[in-house]
């Protein structure tokens, strides 16, 4: 078993050549999707796709943009991050659709060992699962083994350490539920502000 193989696995492994070839590919592709000008939307599409392990149709992350291996990524269709996104994907973080990512939101699959003697030869890597219809505030870090529930709302400033539940709001470090979204929340845009529009119903 190779040492990218034990990552996937959830195994104990360390960074040989064929994992640093890998994160020496993305590395490449994301020095050119970061450095595009901004209207050339065409060739940052190409390059995500390239990179990452599978994509919708539409989605689109604002520059610039961080991963490790890229492979490991699964976005769904109509992702939108904002700016510093930082993935870091040593084992499968995967991304449901219709989900949003304010500035500056940390995945984080990889981990370290506590003891310091192991901390110096060997990693591991946890899958990350964001489920469908999620928003994730500003300065979130999500760590090694989270899954977030379709349609939660996950607060700025957050350290998601445990799992979250669907359609909740939950915020803090670490991170904790709040409340339920209930259908109440359809007649807001922010905190008691009602919309004064109908069209998204």
């Amino acid at each position: 078993m190779t040492q990218f193989e034990r990552m996937l696995k959830e195994l104990p492994y360390h960074a040989d050549d064929e994992i640093r070839q890998k994160m020496m590919r993305a590395r490449f592709l994301l020095q050119e999707y970061n450095s595009l000008a901004p209207d050339n939307m065409d060739r940052k599409n190409e390059i995500l796709r390239e990179l990452l392990g599978k994509t919708g149709e539409k989605f689109y992350i604002e520059p610039p943009f961080r991963c490790d291996y890229g492979c490991n990524i699964e976005l769904g269709e109509n992702f939108y991050s904002n700016y510093n996104l930082t993935i870091l994907d040593c084992n499968k973080v995967h991304i449901g659709d219709d989900v949003l990512f304010a500035p500056n939101v940390t995945i984080t699959a990889a981990g370290h060992p506590i003891h310091p003697d192991s901390r110096k030869k060997y990693e591991y890597g946890i899958p990350v699962t964001v489920g469908n219809n999620v928003w994730i505030g500003a300065n979130v870090v999500i760590c090694p083994g989270v899954t977030i529930g379709d349609g939660s709302v996950i607060g700025a400033g957050s350290v998601v350490t445990k799992d979250i539940p669907a359609n909740v709001v939950a915020f803090g470090n670490p991170c904790k539920v709040h409340r339920q979204i209930t259908d109440a929340d359809r007649e807001l845009y922010y905190k008691d502000r009602k919309f004064d529009v109908d069209d998204y119903l």
